[in-house]
C-alpha cells in the first residue's frame, strides 16, 4: 500500500488481504469462513480465546484480486449467523 494524497491508502491489486472473526463454535466459524472466501486461495490461522473460553477468533489471509471482492468477502463474513465480529 502508498499514501495518497488525501492520506487514504493506494491499494495495488491482486494482494493479501487480512481479516480477523470471531465467534463461539470453532467448527462452524471455520465452515463460515470457507463459504465466505469464494473459492480463493486464503489461510487461516487461530489468533486467540476469550479468557473464559467462550469465543475464538482467527486470522484470515485472502488473496482478493481487487476491491470489489475484497468488500464482498467482508460482507459475507458480517452476515453469516456463526461469526459475531468482523475486523
Amino acid at each position: 500500500m502508498i499514501e495518497s494524497r488525501n492520506n487514504k491508502p493506494e491499494i495495488h491489486y491482486p494482494c493479501r488481504w487480512e481479516y480477523k472473526v470471531i465467534g463461539s463454535d470453532v467448527n462452524k466459524l471455520l465452515a463460515a469462513v470457507e463459504d465466505c472466501v469464494l473459492g480463493l486461495e486464503h489461510s487461516v490461522s487461530p489468533s486467540n480465546v476469550s479468557r473464559n473460553g467462550i469465543y475464538y477468533s482467527f486470522n484470515i489471509s485472502v488473496e482478493v484480486p481487487n476491491e470489489v471482492v475484497r468488500d464482498l468477502i467482508f460482507e459475507k463474513l458480517q452476515r453469516n449467523e456463526n461469526i459475531k465480529f468482523v475486523i
